[in-house]
């Protein structure tokens, strides 16, 4: 059901509304929970390549700013990842997600690709903040992540998620910043609020993160249903095996004469 209240915001949309407005921000990773979002009114998304380029995707989000994201390793040297980032704008993307350095950013922006980038915890780069924790709990680091984050504005971002970061290092860090900052367990100052779907439906496997809020149960949903797949397999063995299964209602029947016909053409062979 496609919301017939909203367009799809463009960078200079997005832009604007800094300082003005909570946006929402998912994590998704299906065409499903793609169409639910669409539904429920979501402003922007990160989504697997996979799913973002699928043929149908904005079928389903036609309204959602969406990015998607491949890593600088994955896609090998910088002209081959300028190529990667380029055509996923062209399957669609309405941004990307860059993992690399401020001169990578710097070599996409200045081919008009809007960027953001991540600062804080950063999970790829997490032995170099001491692991799995928050960042800028000291003034010295908090200065660095906002060096950090204006480093991105001028190698011309549009904007950087900001992970696991205190909340009053990233209400001044967004109140010193021109571009987009995107919270993920960075407080409400920021200009997004960003959360993964599968923490918010609740089939997270392992740990889930503090800043995360479960809404629903869905993991104990795909146990009975699983259940219920086994179950229903089971019964269709079991009316198979006790000649339950097919019943008269699942069969095609000949009529009797043309039935009478074909047994005399057997009779004949």
């Amino acid at each position: 059901m496609e919301n017939k209240t909203r367009i799809l915001p463009t960078v200079a949309d997005l832009l604007a509304l800094k300082g003005k407005r909570q946006l929402t921000m998912l994590k998704f990773f299906s065409l499903d929970e793609a169409a639910a979002a669409e539904v429920a009114g979501i402003d922007i998304a990160s989504v697997p390549a996979d799913v973002l380029f699928h043929p149908e995707y904005r079928q389903f989000a036609p309204t959602i700013f969406s990015m998607a994201g491949q890593t600088h390793t994955e896609c090998g040297s910088p002209s081959e990842y300028l190529k990667w980032c380029n055509s996923a704008i062209e399957k669609g993307a309405d941004a990307l997600y860059c993992s690399g350095s401020f001169e990578t950013v710097s070599m996409l922006s200045n081919e008009y690709i809007p960027v953001v980038g991540h600062v804080g915890l950063v999970p790829a780069r997490a032995t170099w903040t001491g692991g799995f924790k928050a960042v800028g709990k000291t003034a010295t680091d908090a200065l660095e992540l906002l060096q950090q984050v204006k480093s991105y504005e001028n190698a011309g971002a549009i904007g950087v998620e900001l992970e696991v970061v205190p909340v009053e290092v990233a209400d001044e860090i967004s109140k010193r910043t021109s571009i987009l900052v995107w919270s993920m367990g960075a407080g409400a100052g920021c200009d997004a609020q960003y959360l993964y779907s599968n923490d918010i439906l609740g089939y997270t496997d392992g740990h889930i993160p503090r800043h995360a809020k479960v809404y629903r149960d869905f993991k104990s949903e795909f146990e009975r249903l699983q259940n219920e797949r086994v179950g229903a397999f089971k019964e269709f063995i079991e009316d198979v095996n006790n000649g339950n299964f097919p019943e008269e209602t699942h069969l095609v029947r000949m009529q009797q004469d043309e039935l009478a016909k074909f047994r005399e053409l057997l009779d004949k062979i």
